[in-house]
């Protein structure tokens, strides 16, 4: 006996083929469906990373190549400095003379004996011209009997000998005979235009150790150095590169190799601290030495201090601007003028004196022998002195 009708079984076969059908369909638009999701997925997500990959590799170039750049940018800079330098030091070192001398010295032994020594020294200098005229330092040549001039490039050396010497400014001008040899000459520059901060390069002999080279800045500018009573060294070219003992007369340079200043000093047991001549003022004064072998100056014959209103309160002077009268050397203008020790000098021929520097400037309008009128306050009383000038003596 059936447990279905035949009407239960067809219906059950009907409902059963529906389902499978129902079935098979979902399956399939289920697989279709996941297949292209899948599909899409990969799809977008490998050009992704494909672009990620790009573009990584694009950046890790770009910082390498920046890199590079950068680095071949700062070794050409310093490349470029360390050439220029060079370039420099082969156009103007063989400009720059080792200056040898020879002193004779007086000294007596325990039995008061008298002997002759000679003493050597050695000094640096700069070549003016293809006459054979070489500035150097006074101190270089000062006392000197006999002088070389030697040509460290090519070694050989020639006789010197002095045209004129000036110690107020510590300048000296030697000249030597150079028919058979050709002069390398230098350029001059300007040292009116000079800045702090530029940079300096300094050519010598210090030691013996011809043409050594070293390198700064101008440290500072118009700086004054006593050097002796009486003697001051002043709008001087300050720098930190090094200047040692036989540098003097030797050529302060600027980046293009152009000569600004003749070193001349160092500050002893001071590191940093050399100081140069302004070339404008070196060539000045080498012409005139050329000329006429010393330079002419008026002279009346004092040692003055700077007065101001600081000083004038600290010290109860009467006036607070001139020139005070530390000393009036013996057998000058000033003391034929009648001149004395504590008078104040506040006008020289009308003009008002506000310190040694004014002073000094007022004086470079006259010549010798012109006479002057000096404006003096000693006390409470004031003067006029009339003053002849003289010619300042060499030493």
């Amino acid at each position: 006996m059936d447990l279905f009708s035949r009407d239960d079984h067809y219906e059950f076969k009907s409902t059963f083929k529906s389902y499978l059908i129902i079935a098979i369909i979902s399956f399939l638009l289920g697989a279709g469906l996941l297949y292209f999701f899948s599909q899409q997925l990969a799809f977008n997500s490998q050009p992704k990373k494909a672009n990620e990959n790009l573009l990584e590799g694009r950046s890790s170039n770009l910082a390498e190549d920046l890199e590079k750049e950068v680095a071949s940018q700062q070794v050409a800079k310093v490349d470029d400095n360390q050439l220029s330098i060079v370039d420099v030091v082969k156009e103007v070192g063989p400009g720059i003379v080792k200056i040898k001398t020879v002193r004779e010295r007086v000294v007596y032994d325990f039995f008061a004996r008298r002997t002759e020594q000679e003493v050597e020294g050695e000094g640096s200098g700069v070549i003016l011209n293809k006459e054979g005229y070489i500035i150097t330092n006074n101190h270089v040549v000062e006392g000197a009997n006999r002088i070389r001039v030697i040509f460290p490039k090519d070694d050989i050396d020639y006789l010197g000998e002095v045209v004129g010497r000036d110690p107020i400014t510590d300048l000296a001008v030697v000249k030597i005979d150079v028919e058979d040899y050709n002069l390398p000459l230098l350029e001059f520059g300007d040292s009116t235009k000079l800045e702090v901060g530029e940079l300096a390069i300094a050519i010598g002999n210090p030691y013996g150790f011809s043409n050594t080279v070293t390198t700064g800045v101008i440290s500072a500018l118009n700086r004054d150095l006593p050097i002796q009573e009486g003697v001051e060294l002043t709008d001087m070219i300050q720098t930190d590169a090094a200047i040692n003992p036989g540098n003097s007369g030797g050529a302060l340079l600027d980046r293009a190799g152009r000569v600004i200043g003749i070193n001349t000093a160092i500050i002893q047991q001071a590191q940093g601290l050399g100081f140069a001549i302004p070339i404008n003022v070196a060539k000045e004064i080498a012409k005139q030495l050329i000329k006429d072998g010393r330079i002419i100056r008026p002279w009346i014959g004092i040692y003055g201090m700077d007065i101001s209103h600081e000083s004038a309160k600290e010290y109860g002077f009467v006036k607070d601007s001139g020139v005070y009268v530390v000393k009036v050397i013996e057998g000058s203008p000033a003391e034929d003028s009648g001149l004395q020790q504590g008078d104040i000098i506040t006008e020289i021929a009308g003009q008002k004196v506000d310190g040694m520097d004014s002073l000094k400037d007022i004086l470079k309008s006259y010549q010798i022998n012109d006479k002057i009128k000096l404006l003096v306050h000693r006390g409470n009383k004031s003067l006029t002195l009339e003053l002849k000038l003289e010619e300042r003596p060499i030493e």
